[in-house]
């Protein structure tokens, strides 16, 4: 039962007295616990007061994947972790951050979008091409003609020139497509190395990692974190985690590159070394994997390990925030995207889960009221949550049977991994239709332990890596100009917004 202090409820009455006063007719639902939790919930929405200031700070979340469903299902999943009802749960950002909006993802070209032009809508304020970073409608996909003609400047190029510090976090690859837009412009999202380059482009186009460490706007970024080691690495250069490993690198050695531009700053490239760094580093670039960081289901902490995104979330502004004029932060969680393109729901809510503390982390760690904070995704995915399983069921169990007689789970996908198909060399011209339905039934879940983090959730369509999906997805905003995150939004207004907040508005 939900229970309302004296002193809210008197608020709530003084509330009510400002408006016109119709027929006070006492509802039997009164007494109700979720009335009551309803009419709390209406109190303090009516005390939310619209922040009109400048913002000091901009910090934009980037939750690469996070679906609406992706929401519903970690919120859920975090809840019943913690032993509470988890659909009545609240994930620190539904609570924290109050104004919210739906946001169409569709691209210049493309109806579902990749990462690549959805994050240059947030970064850069315009549509674009899917495949494409920091250029705009002109630019042809691949065609390095056409980039030097297109680029756009980002929010945090305008961030550096204007002398604010700025930083970038990711779990992924910091040259993959999200954390590229921040300082990218390339018609080529997989140019993430000079390896990657097509020839055509060889000396014309500099690769992604080339143009991180080459970045020229203002004193550069004062804070790098995430992966992607082996973009910065010659292939004749072992990997300090793993000597079996190299870099993919042709030409320079863009670590060593990277030192002499920064000469008072810091590289770190695990856990150990990611601890060492203090408030009074001037620069630091943190590479902490190869390839993508680990999820967080498989993250280990130890010295050799890798930094939570929370922790280099605290870390980046605790750096940042020397600034006395302020500072631009991304912070992406790149592995719901991966975990849902692998079909694997579990370790897709654990790494969602693991934003949502960064989030709250970096609200913790600064004064709301002058930093604007919003978290958002770039696209959505084909995920689903579906059946009609009781309160409290697992959120990664069972809902239900089909009329097949089989057991199906409450978490599924349209496409990907999890889709039964026939196996391999399998003749179907000499199959009848009913053994060849018999050889595609779905699995049966009875005996499976679908909670477990690697079980994939069936799928429809039997694809290698399921697809992200073109629904609409949410921005989550407090602190300077937030209420401007309201109804239904274009995702390019999210850099409107940002550059309005902090004052970086470039509007001929």
């Amino acid at each position: 039962m939900v229970k309302l202090s004296r002193a809210l409820i008197a608020s709530v009455s003084t509330i009510a007295l400002t408006l016109p006063v119709l027929a006070q007719t006492a509802v039997p639902q009164a007494d109700d616990s979720y009335f009551l939790a309803a009419q709390e919930q209406l109190a303090a929405k009516e005390a939310v007061k619209p922040n009109t200031g400048k913002a000091k700070n901009v910090i934009m979340f980037i939750v690469d994947g996070l679906s609406i469903p992706t929401i519903t299902a970690a919120r859920i999943h975090e809840g019943q972790l913690a032993g509470v009802d988890g659909e009545s749960h609240s994930l620190a950002f539904e609570t924290l951050l109050p104004h919210t909006a739906l946001v169409k993802t569709y691209t210049h070209d493309s109806q579902v979008a990749d990462s690549a032009p959805t994050a240059t809508a947030i970064t850069s304020g315009i549509k674009s091409l899917n495949g494409t970073i920091g250029v705009d409608q002109t630019a042809v996909l691949e065609d390095c003609s056409t980039q030097a003609g297109s680029t756009t400047m980002s929010i945090f190029e305008q961030a550096e020139e204007a002398g604010l510090a700025t930083g970038i976090i990711s779990t992924a690859r910091i040259t993959h497509a999200t954390p590229a837009a921040a300082y990218a412009h390339t018609v080529g999202r997989d140019w993430e190395n000079d390896k990657s380059l097509p020839e055509d482009a060889v000396g014309k186009c500099a690769d992604i990692a080339a143009q991180l460490v080459d970045w020229s706007f203002g004193d550069g970024f004062e804070v790098v974190f995430g992966g992607g080691r082996a973009n910065f690495m010659l292939d004749s250069q072992k990997d300090p985690e793993d000597e079996t490993r190299t870099g993919a690198r042709k030409e320079r050695d863009l670590i060593a590159d990277w030192q002499a531009k920064y000469n008072d700053g810091q590289y770190v490239w695990n856990k150990e070394g990611f601890d060492a760094l203090t408030a009074d580093t001037s620069h630091v670039l943190g590479l902490f994997n190869g390839s993508h960081m680990q999820y967080e289901a498989d993250r280990e902490s130890d010295a050799g390990g890798e930094p939570s995104i929370a922790e280099m979330t605290t870390k980046a502004i605790e750096i940042l925030e020397k600034n006395e004029d302020g500072f631009v932060l991304m912070v992406e969680g790149g592995r719901v995207d991966h975990a849902h393109h692998a079909g694997n729901a579990a370790r897709a809510l654990t790494d969602a889960i693991a934003v949502s503390e960064a989030m709250k982390a970096a609200y913790e760690a600064v004064n709301p009221e002058e930093t604007l904070i919003l978290l958002t995704a770039d696209h959505s995915h084909v995920f689903s949550i579906a059946g009609y399983p009781t309160r409290n069921n697992p959120i990664l169990g069972i809902a239900g049977t089909g009329d097949d007689g089989l057991p199906y789970t409450t978490l599924g996908y349209m496409n990907g991994p999890g889709a039964k198909t026939l196996e391999e060399g399998a003749d179907v011209t000499a199959m009848s239709g009913e053994e060849v339905r018999a050889a595609l039934q779905r699995a049966d879940l009875t005996e499976v332990d679908t909670t477990d983090i690697d079980f994939l959730q069936q799928a429809l369509i039997p694809m290698g890596s399921e697809s992200h999906a073109g629904d609409d997805v949410a921005v989550f905003a407090q602190g300077p100009q937030a209420y401007l995150f309201d109804g239904v939004i274009e995702q390019n207004l999210i850099y409107h917004v940002m550059a309005k907040a902090v004052g970086l508005n470039a509007a001929k």
